[in-house]
């Protein structure tokens, strides 16, 4: 059993940064695929940034190069660096845990697969305005 708690939404001008974490409980954290996940109001969810628990990372195309995603496994923290934001970056943000493998079957399929995983949380408001 995984829980996971977000925090570090806000409402930011374009151009800003913030840096979402998540805090994960369980022992099984370190071996765990982790990601984040977002989902615009009245819009599709959408996989944001997958990382493994040797570190193997992926992106979505809309957010390479803005977005980092890292893991902390001494303290069971993941974390989400946002440079750069934009007003379509604008959703609830979430992030999930599960069972590897991870990345696996295309970025398509590994960033889809995250909007499937057993463990979330229950998401932080990030809001940009232009």
């Amino acid at each position: 059993q995984v829980q996971l708690v977000e925090s570090g939404g806000d409402s930011v001008q374009a151009g800003g940064s913030l840096r979402l974490s998540c805090v994960a409980s369980g022992d099984a954290y370190r071996r765990y695929c982790m990601g984040w996940f977002r989902q615009p109001q009245e819009k599709e969810r959408e996989g944001v940034a997958i990382i493994d628990g040797d570190g193997s990372i992926s992106y979505a195309e809309s957010v390479k190069g803005r977005f980092t995603i890292s893991r902390d496994n001494a303290k069971n923290i993941l974390y989400l660096q946002m440079n750069s934001l934009k007003p379509e970056d604008t959703a609830m943000y979430y992030c999930a845990a599960d069972e590897p493998p991870c990345i696996y079957g295309g970025i398509g399929t590994s960033l889809r697969k995250i909007l499937t995983y057993n463990y979330s949380g229950q998401g932080t408001q990030v809001t940009v305005s232009s």
